[in-house]
């Protein structure tokens, strides 16, 4: 069985999905999550969104407010909290559940990550729905990296984690979730052998498709 580097613990969902595409997902992490310590530029949101469950475990969110999730993994990261989590694990479906539970609109804090692809930002622009951009955590890249001695092929889930794994990837193949990971990976001469849309279902299609 081939073996898939990723930034991901063995029991994550991506993991069994990886297993499931028959590779053998082992956890490659070359970065790490950190708080940037901002404090939030809405005191009393109607909500918080909650993009990742890095930014549920580094936020400072106001006590009692209600957070509105992405995906399963980042309400699990919420417990104890008031949530309510988007039917699509994305963006575009968090979107969604904001306009279902505020019909009239709002101000809302967005807790999210210095880099993440600002999708909410642009779709809300204009409408009455006001995001409060919120940069909670940032990601950057671990020193010394680890060695990928025994993999066959590395995935990158950032374009931060493209931009580190090219340099170090050899002849392994070079996997990007999401077409702005793919971009970092060609940016910065290391071009990615597949990408897939960020979704699980995506990601084990391409793996198939490679295995």
């Amino acid at each position: 069985m081939r073996r898939l580097g990723l930034a991901r613990a063995s029991d994550d969902a991506m993991s069994r999905a990886v297993l499931a595409a028959g590779w053998e997902p082992v956890p490659f992490h070359v970065t790490a999550m950190e708080a940037t310590g901002a404090e939030p530029p809405l005191a009393r949101p109607d909500a918080v969104i909650v993009l990742s469950p890095a930014a549920a475990r580094l936020a400072r969110i106001p006590a009692g407010a209600l957070c509105l999730a992405q995906g399963a993994a980042t309400a699990r990261a919420l417990e104890g909290r008031e949530v309510l989590t988007s039917a699509l694990p994305q963006a575009e479906g968090l979107f969604q559940l904001l306009k279902e539970r505020f019909p009239a609109g709002g101000q809302f804090l967005l807790a999210r990550a210095e880099r993440s692809r600002e999708h909410l930002e642009a779709a809300a622009q204009g409408t009455p729905w006001f995001l409060h951009p919120w940069i909670t955590h940032r990601e950057s890249p671990l020193a010394p990296l680890p060695d990928p001695e025994g993999l066959d092929a590395l995935l990158a889930l950032s374009p931060l984690q493209a931009e580190v794994l090219g340099p170090c990837s050899g002849d392994r193949l070079r996997f990007a979730w999401g077409e702005r990971t793919a971009r970092a990976f060609a940016d910065s001469g290391y071009p990615s052998h597949g990408w897939c849309e960020p979704q699980i279902p995506a990601l084990q299609r391409m793996l198939l498709e490679r295995g």
